[in-house]
Protein backbone atom coordinates (compact mmCIF):
# COMPACT_ATOMS: atom_id res chain seq x y z
CA UNK A 1 0.00 0.00 0.00
CA UNK A 2 2.43 2.53 0.81
CA UNK A 3 6.30 2.29 -0.10
CA UNK A 4 8.42 4.95 0.74
CA UNK A 5 12.44 4.93 -0.82
CA UNK A 6 15.23 6.97 -0.34
CA UNK A 7 13.19 9.70 1.50
CA UNK A 8 15.20 12.90 1.97
CA UNK A 9 12.93 15.76 3.11
CA UNK A 10 13.29 18.89 5.05
CA UNK A 11 11.94 22.06 6.65
CA UNK A 12 11.23 24.55 3.87
CA UNK A 13 13.44 27.13 3.80
CA UNK A 14 15.92 25.55 5.63
CA UNK A 15 19.36 23.32 4.62
CA UNK A 16 19.23 21.17 7.61
CA UNK A 17 17.89 17.51 6.27
CA UNK A 18 15.62 15.61 8.60
CA UNK A 19 14.56 12.55 7.37
CA UNK A 20 17.96 10.91 5.66
CA UNK A 21 17.89 8.24 2.86
CA UNK A 22 14.47 7.23 4.54
CA UNK A 23 12.95 3.88 3.50
CA UNK A 24 9.87 1.79 4.44
CA UNK A 25 7.25 -0.61 3.03
CA UNK A 26 3.70 -1.31 4.36
CA UNK A 27 1.51 -3.68 2.89
CA UNK A 28 -2.30 -3.74 3.19
CA UNK A 29 -3.39 -4.88 6.58
CA UNK A 30 -0.31 -4.23 8.00
CA UNK A 31 0.02 -2.24 11.26
CA UNK A 32 3.94 -0.68 11.60
CA UNK A 33 5.10 1.53 14.55
CA UNK A 34 8.08 3.66 14.92
CA UNK A 35 9.80 5.11 17.45
CA UNK A 36 12.59 6.94 18.48
CA UNK A 37 14.78 9.95 20.29
CA UNK A 38 13.08 13.59 20.24
CA UNK A 39 13.95 14.63 17.08
CA UNK A 40 15.08 12.33 15.16
CA UNK A 41 11.96 13.01 12.61
CA UNK A 42 9.10 10.94 13.33
CA UNK A 43 6.33 14.02 13.45
CA UNK A 44 8.24 15.30 9.98
CA UNK A 45 7.88 12.11 8.33
CA UNK A 46 3.80 12.01 9.63
CA UNK A 47 3.68 15.20 7.89
CA UNK A 48 5.73 14.51 4.25
CA UNK A 49 3.11 11.92 4.24
CA UNK A 50 0.11 14.14 4.30
CA UNK A 51 1.97 16.55 2.06
CA UNK A 52 2.69 19.52 4.74
CA UNK A 53 3.47 22.76 3.26
CA UNK A 54 6.23 23.37 5.47
CA UNK A 55 8.51 20.38 4.30
CA UNK A 56 9.75 19.98 0.58
CA UNK A 57 10.98 16.60 -0.43
CA UNK A 58 14.31 17.07 -1.65
CA UNK A 59 14.75 13.32 -2.87
CA UNK A 60 13.23 10.17 -3.32
CA UNK A 61 9.62 8.89 -3.66
CA UNK A 62 6.74 7.56 -2.22
CA UNK A 63 4.56 5.69 -3.46
CA UNK A 64 0.60 4.82 -2.44
CA UNK A 65 -1.20 2.32 -4.44
CA UNK A 66 1.85 2.32 -6.92
CA UNK A 67 1.13 6.10 -7.86
CA UNK A 68 4.00 8.58 -6.68
CA UNK A 69 2.02 10.96 -4.34
CA UNK A 70 5.06 13.62 -3.74
CA UNK A 71 3.53 15.97 -5.73
CA UNK A 72 0.17 15.76 -4.48
CA UNK A 73 -1.79 17.98 -2.38
CA UNK A 74 -2.44 17.11 0.98
CA UNK A 75 -6.52 17.10 -0.22
CA UNK A 76 -5.56 14.76 -3.11
CA UNK A 77 -3.76 12.87 -0.62
CA UNK A 78 -6.43 12.49 1.63
CA UNK A 79 -9.01 11.21 -1.09
CA UNK A 80 -6.48 8.46 -2.26
CA UNK A 81 -7.12 7.32 1.25
CA UNK A 82 -4.58 8.62 4.18
CA UNK A 83 -5.33 10.00 7.42
CA UNK A 84 -3.28 11.59 10.02
CA UNK A 85 -4.28 12.10 13.35
CA UNK A 86 -2.68 15.07 14.16
CA UNK A 87 -0.33 15.31 17.64
CA UNK A 88 -2.07 18.83 18.31
CA UNK A 89 -5.50 18.90 16.27
CA UNK A 90 -6.18 22.27 14.74
CA UNK A 91 -8.64 24.45 16.11
CA UNK A 92 -10.98 26.25 13.33
CA UNK A 93 -13.08 28.77 14.56
CA UNK A 94 -16.54 29.10 13.02
CA UNK A 95 -16.61 26.33 11.49
CA UNK A 96 -18.88 23.45 13.35
CA UNK A 97 -17.41 19.36 13.68
CA UNK A 98 -20.56 18.66 11.89
CA UNK A 99 -20.23 21.43 8.90
CA UNK A 100 -16.10 20.45 8.61
CA UNK A 101 -17.52 16.39 9.17
CA UNK A 102 -19.83 16.66 6.05
CA UNK A 103 -17.80 19.20 3.86
CA UNK A 104 -15.04 16.32 4.20
CA UNK A 105 -17.14 13.53 3.25
CA UNK A 106 -18.72 15.21 0.62
CA UNK A 107 -15.41 15.44 -0.64
CA UNK A 108 -14.62 11.91 -0.35
CA UNK A 109 -17.61 10.79 -1.97
CA UNK A 110 -18.09 13.13 -4.38
CA UNK A 111 -21.77 12.75 -3.09
CA UNK A 112 -24.03 15.35 -1.16
CA UNK A 113 -24.54 14.66 2.35
CA UNK A 114 -28.36 14.30 3.38
CA UNK A 115 -27.99 16.54 6.91
CA UNK A 116 -30.74 14.77 8.60
CA UNK A 117 -28.88 11.24 7.86
CA UNK A 118 -25.80 12.68 8.99
CA UNK A 119 -26.86 14.33 12.55
CA UNK A 120 -28.71 10.90 13.29
CA UNK A 121 -25.27 8.93 12.20
CA UNK A 122 -23.01 11.11 14.10
CA UNK A 123 -25.03 10.72 17.54
CA UNK A 124 -24.31 6.96 17.59
CA UNK A 125 -20.74 7.75 16.16
CA UNK A 126 -19.60 10.75 19.08
CA UNK A 127 -20.78 8.12 22.06
CA UNK A 128 -19.12 5.12 20.95
CA UNK A 129 -15.85 7.76 21.38
CA UNK A 130 -17.28 9.06 24.96
CA UNK A 131 -17.86 12.70 23.79
CA UNK A 132 -21.10 14.79 24.16
CA UNK A 133 -23.32 15.26 21.01
CA UNK A 134 -23.84 19.24 21.78
CA UNK A 135 -19.57 19.17 20.58
CA UNK A 136 -20.95 18.39 16.82
CA UNK A 137 -22.13 21.86 16.85
CA UNK A 138 -19.06 23.96 18.46
CA UNK A 139 -16.04 25.37 16.19
CA UNK A 140 -13.65 22.73 15.61
CA UNK A 141 -12.05 21.38 18.56
CA UNK A 142 -12.49 24.90 20.09
CA UNK A 143 -12.36 24.96 23.82
CA UNK A 144 -11.96 20.52 23.82
CA UNK A 145 -9.52 19.15 25.96
CA UNK A 146 -6.67 17.39 25.01
CA UNK A 147 -8.33 14.22 24.78
CA UNK A 148 -11.38 15.43 23.53
CA UNK A 149 -9.03 16.78 20.62
CA UNK A 150 -8.04 13.00 19.71
CA UNK A 151 -11.58 11.12 20.04
CA UNK A 152 -12.46 14.01 17.63
CA UNK A 153 -9.86 12.79 15.05
CA UNK A 154 -11.18 9.33 15.63
CA UNK A 155 -14.34 10.53 14.97
CA UNK A 156 -13.37 11.79 12.06
CA UNK A 157 -12.00 8.37 10.75
CA UNK A 158 -14.50 6.56 11.81
CA UNK A 159 -16.70 9.15 9.50
CA UNK A 160 -14.00 9.48 6.17
CA UNK A 161 -13.00 6.04 5.97
CA UNK A 162 -9.27 6.14 4.93
CA UNK A 163 -7.49 2.77 4.01
CA UNK A 164 -3.96 3.97 5.70
CA UNK A 165 -4.14 6.21 9.10
CA UNK A 166 -0.98 7.70 10.68
CA UNK A 167 -1.20 8.10 14.28
CA UNK A 168 1.19 10.65 15.66
CA UNK A 169 1.01 10.50 19.29
CA UNK A 170 -2.19 9.08 19.40
CA UNK A 171 -1.27 8.65 23.33
CA UNK A 172 0.06 11.94 24.29
CA UNK A 173 -2.48 13.89 26.74
CA UNK A 174 -4.23 11.07 26.88
CA UNK A 175 -5.49 9.62 30.10
CA UNK A 176 -6.17 5.28 30.37
CA UNK A 177 -9.75 5.56 30.40
CA UNK A 178 -9.65 7.91 26.73
CA UNK A 179 -6.49 6.18 25.54
CA UNK A 180 -8.73 2.71 25.66
CA UNK A 181 -11.68 4.03 24.45
CA UNK A 182 -9.94 5.64 21.36
CA UNK A 183 -7.94 2.24 20.82
CA UNK A 184 -10.96 0.37 20.90
CA UNK A 185 -12.69 2.23 18.77
CA UNK A 186 -9.92 2.14 15.82
CA UNK A 187 -9.58 -1.51 16.76
CA UNK A 188 -13.39 -1.88 16.08
CA UNK A 189 -12.31 -0.27 12.20
CA UNK A 190 -9.91 -1.85 11.23
CA UNK A 191 -12.00 -5.34 11.99
CA UNK A 192 -14.54 -3.70 9.84
CA UNK A 193 -12.26 -2.91 7.41
CA UNK A 194 -9.36 -5.15 7.22
CA UNK A 195 -7.59 -4.20 4.41
CA UNK A 196 -6.59 -0.94 6.29
CA UNK A 197 -2.91 -0.36 7.30
CA UNK A 198 -1.47 1.64 10.21
CA UNK A 199 1.35 3.23 11.32
CA UNK A 200 1.65 4.39 14.27
CA UNK A 201 4.45 6.93 15.78
CA UNK A 202 4.87 7.32 19.60
CA UNK A 203 7.23 7.29 22.31
CA UNK A 204 6.09 4.69 24.49
CA UNK A 205 4.68 0.71 24.29
CA UNK A 206 1.22 1.79 26.07
CA UNK A 207 -0.62 2.20 22.94
CA UNK A 208 0.85 -1.15 21.12
CA UNK A 209 -0.35 -3.18 24.00
CA UNK A 210 -4.31 -2.33 22.60
CA UNK A 211 -3.00 -1.81 18.97
CA UNK A 212 -0.90 -4.34 17.95
CA UNK A 213 1.72 -4.09 15.72
CA UNK A 214 3.04 -6.29 13.36
CA UNK A 215 6.09 -4.24 12.97
CA UNK A 216 8.41 -1.89 15.26
CA UNK A 217 11.15 0.46 13.79
CA UNK A 218 13.66 2.60 15.73
CA UNK A 219 13.93 5.40 13.79
CA UNK A 220 17.62 7.78 14.98
CA UNK A 221 18.78 10.64 12.75
CA UNK A 222 16.03 10.55 10.11
CA UNK A 223 16.19 7.10 8.96
CA UNK A 224 15.20 3.68 10.51
CA UNK A 225 18.06 1.92 12.42
CA UNK A 226 16.51 -1.46 13.58
CA UNK A 227 13.43 -3.09 13.42
CA UNK A 228 11.84 -6.45 15.20
CA UNK A 229 8.35 -6.85 16.49
CA UNK A 230 6.48 -5.64 19.73
CA UNK A 231 9.38 -6.88 21.69
CA UNK A 232 11.74 -4.40 20.59
CA UNK A 233 9.62 -1.74 22.02
CA UNK A 234 9.47 -3.21 25.40
CA UNK A 235 13.56 -3.20 25.61
CA UNK A 236 13.36 0.39 24.45
CA UNK A 237 11.37 1.27 27.36
CA UNK A 238 13.64 -0.77 29.43
CA UNK A 239 17.05 0.34 28.18
CA UNK A 240 16.58 3.68 26.56
CA UNK A 241 17.85 4.13 22.82
CA UNK A 242 21.58 3.84 23.60
CA UNK A 243 22.99 0.64 22.63
CA UNK A 244 20.18 -0.27 20.60
CA UNK A 245 22.80 -0.38 17.49
CA UNK A 246 21.79 -0.54 13.81
CA UNK A 247 20.56 -4.05 12.05
CA UNK A 248 17.45 -5.90 11.66
CA UNK A 249 16.29 -8.70 13.94
CA UNK A 250 12.61 -9.52 13.14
Amino acid sequence: MLEINHLNAKVKDKEIEILKDFSLKINSSEIHAIMGPNGTGKSTLAKVLMGHYGYEVTGGDILFDNDNIVSLEVNERAKKGIFLCMQDPTVIEGVSNSEFLRTAKGEITGEKVNLYSFIKDMDSAMKSVSLDSNMLHRSLNQGFSGGEKKKNEVLQLKVLKPKFIILDELDSGLDVDSLRIVCENINEYIKENPETSILIITHYPRILEYIKPDYVHVMVDGKIQKTGNIDLAFTVEKDGYLGIGSGVNV
